[in-house]
């Protein structure tokens, strides 16, 4: 395992970062919050097209770079860092992992090169994912076929821009078990209303499917398989995302600690604040390290991935939402006020932290791996 990045993940990073600078500043994050679509249409072309981001981790044979996930994760951690608006954990993560997993190769060449280009936003559309992770018993769309093909009957909640999508790919049962399908999110019978949720800066939805046409994308009744690998890829990810968050609030409020002045002298000069951002800074280069590695895992080693990601999911949603909620009590009164930005990263923190299991479901899994393993 090399613990060092190479010089182009470097360069990745300082592009990666210069971009989000110029193209999601707090200004940018609360606007586009405001907006229907949630995120702006051009920046993502140019971040999908211009600069290749969104096909990074998408094979050569299908329009990508041909990279792997420790390049993806070093974008996502500089787009959780500044809550960059756009359709990348979903279309990026969700969607062309599970197209990969399937093995479809052509429902691959269909779709792959279109979200990799970012001409085509995608999303997969499951019930959330429980401490079993594929939760078949949540499924609550129905797949019948006839002379004509597949068609789709019933909801599904909490689709990760489920509202904006191009393509859904949506988890139904059939006779045979859990399978997926392609649906085109314009098509008929397919009703799609944004949902209310804490964090209006990564929007989801509701979709309905009222005999909507699909395309069966893989072997029927063989999802639950590739699922898990994609739960487990989503929460790697998520984890990246959440350390860029996590420091990005640590730098927050070491910067305040040094500027706010009580009693003559500036509170970071105060034992109290020292112990406390010190805490921090160890909270989230643990969460780090997890998630470096479990990128590592993911690239090189996917047999140790359920555990490597287990171990992510257990840490990085508690430290990112411990520093938002420290960097609010470090400014006091004005981290409390709308107009800062530190409860845009809380919101953040605390939407994230339920994604793909919760830490405590997480570390409840890592544990039955880890005695599933010793017992071997």
């Amino acid at each position: 395992m090399n613990f060092a990045f190479t010089d182009e993940q470097n360069e990745l990073r300082r592009m990666v970062h210069d971009f989000l600078d110029e193209t999601s500043p707090e200004t940018e994050v609360r606007r586009l919050a405001e907006t229907s679509l949630g995120y702006d249409p051009d920046v993502w072309l140019r971040f999908a097209g211009e600069l290749g981001l969104a096909g990074l981790a998408i094979p050569e044979e299908y329009g990508g770079a041909g990279y792997g996930f420790v390049e993806l994760g070093i974008v996502l951690e500089e787009a959780g860092r500044t809550l960059f608006g756009a359709p990348l954990l979903s279309s990026v993560v969700l969607a062309a992992s599970t197209l990969l997993a399937l093995g479809d190769k052509s429902a691959n060449a269909d779709y792959l090169p279109a979200i990799a280009a970012g001409t085509t936003t995608a999303t997969l559309a499951f019930a959330p994912p429980s401490a079993r992770l594929v939760d078949t018993d949540a499924v609550r769309v129905d797949a019948t076929r006839d002379a004509r093909g597949w068609t789709l009957t019933g909801t599904t909640s909490y689709v990760l821009d489920g509202h904006t999508a191009d393509l859904l790919l949506v988890v139904a049962r059939t006779g045979a078990g859990l399978s997926v399908f392609a649906v085109d999110g314009a098509a008929p019978g397919v009703a799609r209303t944004p949902q209310q949720t804490v964090d209006q800066t990564r929007r989801q939805a509701t979709i309905v499917l009222d005999a909507a046409a699909a395309r069966l994308v893989g072997d029927e009744g063989e999802a639950c398989a590739a699922l898990a690998g994609v739960f487990d890829l989503a929460t790697v990810a998520l984890g990246a995302e959440q350390v860029g968050g996590a420091a990005r609030v640590l730098e927050q409020a070491v910067e305040y600690a040094k500027i706010r002045v009580q009693f003559g002298r500036p509170i970071g000069s105060f034992q109290s604040i020292k112990h406390k951002l010190a805490d921090l800074h160890l909270t989230v280069e643990s969460a780090r390290s997890a998630t470096y590695h479990a990128l590592w895992v993911a690239a090189e080693s996917p047999d140790e991935l359920p555990e490597a990601a287990s171990l992510v999911g257990g840490c990085c949603g508690d430290a990112f939402v411990t520093t938002a909620r420290e960097n609010i009590q470090v400014h006091g009164g004005i981290g409390f006020t709308w107009e800062h930005p530190a409860h845009l990263y809380f919101k953040r923190a605390h939407s994230s932290r339920l994604l793909f299991g919760t830490p405590a479901q997480h570390r409840q899994r890592l544990a039955r791996l880890v005695l599933a393993a010793s017992t071997d």
